[in-house]
């Protein structure tokens, strides 16, 4: 079978797992209202998504290594499906918890199986390369399922099962069944289920980058909507979650071109550039300074720091590529969750407006002191993303 065939099946697996993550973002809204929660119900509600994704990183970040690439990838896919059927049967806010949760553990699987796999497919020596379609397919489907609903929901108004989410019905059943017929690369090991994540040495810089960014991502998706909504403009917050992601997709092929260390000095830079512009946006609620600022925080989070940081870690642990990927989810996550609960409970307190502002200050606050700490011990990783 030629490589293009399983490649491009994977990453169509990947996307479609990414895609039913964020699918039902824009509705976030209607199931708080359907059981009568504020903010902090909302951003809890979105954070456990993570609550079932760090345990699966914790503890079955190589269970792909035992049981082969395949079933956790097509697991993924199932568990997508039916946390989006269970919004669909019962929305409400203790719906959305629960399939936060089922949507974590299939991005835990398949984020770890997937990466490890794409490289197994396309050979290690081309390990760069894989990283590179692993980042694209997941950071399209991440903002693909928000603007799909977006969409959606424009062209039906108001409901509950909008296309998008009977897109994703039909798409998985056929997507995981062709997943099991993929060919078997790997070689399963007769390794524990339960094996912790792997941290390499010498990546902790690129670990905490991603917690900064997604934390930015997490506040984008989870608190900026729920104030577009209360300046009239919740129609845009497909588009709003989508841009937060997709123009680092478009990033990617630039980060491809320089060296890893220099495209995280890069995601330094516009990670709190693009939020102060976004906060300016809502602040003066200018709809154009909200879309630039999730641009500019889309190229750092998804394009520069993501691409730079997934490719790191699987250059420096060639034999334990699905835990080290793990190791750094687990840094991802960490800062895609708590600072968003944090900025939520903010939110009910004090407004939406002024837990912007303090996420804001902490944001910069902690990116000068990692830079500082970078600076002072700098990594010899100069290696470009794209070696040819």
């Amino acid at each position: 079978m030629p490589k293009v065939i399983p490649v491009s099946i994977l990453a169509l697996g990947l996307f479609t797992v990414t895609f039913a993550v964020n699918l039902q973002a824009p509705l976030y809204e209607a199931y708080a209202a359907e059981s009568n929660v504020g903010a902090t119900a909302v951003t809890v509600a979105f954070a456990a998504y993570v609550g079932g994704l760090m345990p699966t990183l914790l503890l079955l970040g190589g269970l792909s290594d035992r049981i082969g690439r395949r079933i956790p990838i097509a697991l993924a896919l199932i568990l997508g499906a039916l946390a989006t059927a269970l919004l669909v049967q019962i929305p409400s806010w203790i719906s959305l918890v629960i399939a936060r949760f089922m949507l974590g553990i299939g991005t835990g699987l398949a984020t770890t199986a997937g990466s490890a796999y794409m490289t197994e497919i396309l050979g290690a020596d081309r390990a760069r390369n894989a990283a590179l379609i692993v980042t694209s397919a997941t950071s399209l489907g991440f903002g693909g399922g928000a603007l799909a609903t977006g969409i959606s929901l424009g062209l039906q108004g108001h409901t509950l099962l909008p296309a998008s989410y009977i897109a994703l019905f039909v798409a998985v059943p056929v997507l995981a069944m062709i997943a099991l017929t993929l060919p078997r690369i790997d070689k399963p090991r007769p390794v524990s289920l339960l094996r912790f994540p792997v941290f390499s040495a010498g990546t902790w810089v690129f670990g905490a980058a991603m917690a900064l960014a997604w934390s930015t991502t997490g506040m984008t998706i989870a608190v900026v909507p729920l104030e577009l909504a209360e300046n009239n403009l919740g129609g845009w917050t497909g588009l709003v979650i989508f841009l937060a992601i997709f123009v680092g997709f478009l990033c990617q092929p630039i980060a491809r071109r320089i060296t890893n260390a220099r495209a995280l000095a890069l995601g330094f830079i516009l990670i709190p550039l693009g939020f102060l512009v976004l906060l300016a946006g809502v602040w003066l609620k200018v709809l154009a300074f909200v879309l630039i600022g999730s641009c500019i925080t889309s190229a750092a989070s998804y394009g520069f720091t993501y691409l730079a940081s997934l490719a790191e870690v699987s250059l420096r642990a060639p034999d334990d590529r699905a835990r080290a990927t793990a190791g750094l989810f687990v840094y991802a996550y960490f800062g895609f969750s708590l600072p968003v609960i944090a900025s939520g409970a903010l939110a009910d307190m004090l407004g939406l407006l002024s837990a912007m502002v303090v996420f804001a200050i902490a944001q910069i606050t902690v990116t000068g002191i990692i830079v500082l700490v970078w600076n002072q011990r700098p990594d010899p990783s100069g290696t470009a993303i794209n070696a040819g």
